[in-house]
């Protein structure tokens, strides 16, 4: 393909993917198929000649969409947001077509430049404090990682290696593995998967604090947690605090938490995967507030901020304890301003050596909605959780099960499980709506997330009408 046919299947595909985006309401939005139905339809081995844009685009229809999730129709009510926006989609291509792999800054000064800049701009709507930003001389500052789960980990290690140090600076004498073996990690039993798969990847004991009557870590049951650890010999290092659980959107008591590890010497990282998002409406602000009391901060602009996957931003009050964890300097990846200290080289900040260009998105999606289109598209997704809410409350066999906050409501029918359980089976076997389930203590519960950019007050009506039918169904099945 040269540049004059790029120019002409360039223009084709964004026409498709803008008839895609334009005509997905009609498209079901959870597919029919059964595991294995892909291989079947596509030959063993890669072909020995080209093959045309022309049949390949039509495999794309016939092939792939069949098996397509549709995460951006309106009738999409699954996990969370994914966010999608067409400035996004743009930046997404430019940086596709610079193809810099930026893990220092001489391997693509802009790259780095940008990255500061936006998670700057981000931390300010945010009304993060000063220490978390870079600014011209802070200790602090951001980086994007690729998912809150690569946050929550990165944070983890730099916190077992600071301990580590600290430890062996008053005791030299213990070795790595005496600490290792000792360390305790501690989140909420609300907590993601991925806090727990943090803790085994980095070889540490993690303990599960129960979360009182609305689902959030107390200082009182942490601290009972820490003493006993502490009495059995243990050595406490990190905490997890959840803002906007995954299973019910519930948030962590920060300014309780946040002043016991501060005195105990506990880091404390903040996963606001999805809520983070609302933080940048004055409204929703005081749901961050304890951030200060962290070491680190991550919430994922990928889920509802408009900037398309993945872009999971990530701050840390000391940039030091966190690049002093994986900071190797190999000859073939020094450069000569490296010691400057006017420049910061990503790659001891992550997982991963190489890095795309993901900064473009932050600042194509900032400039072009600005701050203020940026916050209605928030306040609109909550109204809509909140007009289904009022529906929910408006019939008497459901149940709301949390508290309603953001953009996700949690219900089920009253009585058995089962009833939620068969109700759930219906709803994904029609394929009309998609919903997946949580269970709240011994509850199972059903969670219609506002998922959508283009999900309207009609869709969530029509969904509703839709459950409506379905438990209808459901209760007089249950009464035969």
């Amino acid at each position: 393909m040269n540049a004059s046919e790029f120019r002409r299947r360039g223009k084709e595909m964004v026409d498709y993917i803008a008839d895609y985006l334009e005509g997905i309401e009609r498209r079901q939005v959870y597919p029919d198929v059964e595991p294995g139905y892909l291989r079947p339809l596509i030959p063993d081995t890669a072909p020995q000649e080209p093959e045309t844009f022309e049949d390949i685009i039509r495999d794309v229809e016939k092939i792939i969409m069949p098996g397509v999730t549709h995460w951006h129709s309106p009738y999409f009510f699954a996990y969370f947001p994914t966010a999608s926006s067409y400035p996004a989609m743009l930046a997404d291509m430019l940086s596709g077509a610079i193809g810099c792999i930026g893990f220092t800054w001489a391997s693509s000064p802009a790259c780095t430049e940008l990255e500061t800049v936006m998670m700057d701009w981000l931390g300010k709507m945010l009304e993060l404090p000063e220490a978390f930003l870079a600014g011209r001389s802070g200790e602090g500052g951001g980086v994007i990682q690729g998912s809150a789960s690569e946050a929550t980990l990165m944070a983890l290690l730099a916190a077992r290696t600071k301990v580590i140090q600290r430890l062996q600076e008053t005791s030299p004498e213990l070795t790595q593995a005496a600490i290792m073996e000792k360390l305790v990690a501690y989140s909420s039993d609300q907590a993601h998967s991925s806090v727990e798969r943090a803790a085994l990847i980095g070889a540490v004991k993690i303990k599960s604090i129960p979360s009182d009557g609305n689902f959030a870590m107390r200082a009182s049951a942490l601290q009972e947690a820490l003493e006993q650890d502490k009495a059995a010999g243990l050595i406490p290092f990190f905490v997890v605090a959840t803002l906007g659980t995954t299973s019910c959107c519930s948030f962590d008591n920060l300014l309780e938490v946040g002043p016991i590890c501060n005195k105990e010497h506990l880091w404390l990282h903040i996963d606001a995967a999805y809520a983070g998002s609302a933080f940048i409406c004055p409204e929703f602000r005081h749901l961050l507030n304890g951030v200060e009391f962290a070491d680190s901060f991550n919430f994922n602009p990928h889920k509802w901020l408009l900037v398309n996957f993945d872009c999971s931003a990530m701050w840390v009050k000391k940039r030091a304890d966190l690049t002093g964890a994986f900071k190797l300097d190999p000859v073939y990846l020094k450069h000569s301003h490296q010691d400057s200290g006017l420049i910061t080289d990503y790659r001891h900040w992550q997982i991963p050596l190489g890095r795309r260009f993901r900064s473009l998105k932050m600042w194509f999606v900032f400039r072009m909605y600005g701050v203020k289109r940026l916050q209605a598209y928030i306040r609109k997704h909550v109204q809509l959780s909140r007009e289904f809410e009022s529906l929910l409350l408006q019939d008497p066999r459901f149940e709301i099960c949390a508290e309603v906050t953001l953009g996700l409501v949690c219900f089920r029918l009253k009585g058995p499980n089962q009833l939620s359980i068969t109700l759930l089976q219906k709803i994904n076997s029609a394929k009309k709506i998609h919903l997946v389930p949580c269970h709240l203590r011994s509850k199972f519960v059903l969670r219609f997330a506002i998922c959508s950019r283009v999900v309207e007050s009609a869709h969530v009506r029509e969904a509703w009408e839709h459950l409506q039918e379905l438990a209808d169904l459901v209760l007089s099945e249950a009464k035969e």
